[in-house]
């Protein structure tokens, strides 16, 4: 129904929606924006269209919810995800076929459509940076995969529930700058901005006119697979 969405974005969201954990500054409700970039290998180059892949993240989160959505241009698509059940929620939009589709995702579908990667070797390396306007500390650490990363590290600020990630938890601070890898490709989060105020209604209800589909047959539009 709508092949030209590449297999790989609802995991892409769903990361993104996690992607913020414990600092001192409570923000129980508002918007995170990040910007995105990607570092692709030869052959990715010649297998993505770079131009549909997002550049930017928004994340709206209100205690444990949080609302993330791209615009792909032949679907628009939006995850919810719930922080304390950790299921999610995903809202397709296509417009040329006047349909719009719900996937109710349980704990194990989006533990599986993140690829079950854990986190961990994190160690400060004492390296000071202001970043985003937010005073950081520069951390490496490695995932389950053996890749390695860098991460630019506040503790000027904590986010709600619904903007933490688990995988940073234990380092009580909020990511401003770092890199995850998502279906084998590496993309990189620079935080551009964090909004505190009121958002539109988060609900894990599907909304009237929405066909609900399973998380294979939501899979199976996409292109097939994980």
């Amino acid at each position: 129904m709508f092949k030209s969405i590449k297999t790989g974005v609802i995991a892409f969201i769903l990361l993104s929606t996690a992607a913020l954990a414990q600092a001192q500054k409570k923000i129980e409700q508002g918007t995170v924006t990040y910007a995105v970039s990607y570092e692709l290998t030869p052959e990715q180059k010649s297998t993505f269209d770079q131009s549909t892949l997002p550049t930017e993240s928004v994340l709206e989160f209100n205690n444990n919810l949080a609302r993330i959505q791209i615009d792909l241009g032949a679907a628009l698509i939006k995850v919810i995800n719930d922080a304390d059940t950790k299921t999610a929620l995903v809202l397709v939009d296509v417009p040329i076929a006047q349909k719009q589709f719900a996937t109710k995702m349980t704990a194990e579908d989006v533990a599986k459509q993140r690829g079950d990667i854990k986190y961990s070797n994190f160690k400060p390396t004492g390296q000071k940076q202001t970043i985003a306007g937010y005073n950081t500390e520069k951390y490496t650490y490695s995932d389950s995969k053996n890749a390695n990363y860098e991460l630019w590290l506040t503790k000027d600020v904590r986010l709600a529930k619904g903007a933490e990630f688990e995988g940073f938890a234990a380092l009580n601070g909020t990511p401003v700058k770092y890199s995850m890898t998502v279906n084998g490709v590496k993309s990189n989060y620079t935080l551009k901005s964090i909004k505190e105020g009121p958002v539109a209604k988060l609900s894990m209800e599907v909304p009237a006119g929405y066909e609900l589909k399973t998380a294979a047959e939501m899979a199976a539009m996409q292109g097939g697979g994980q």
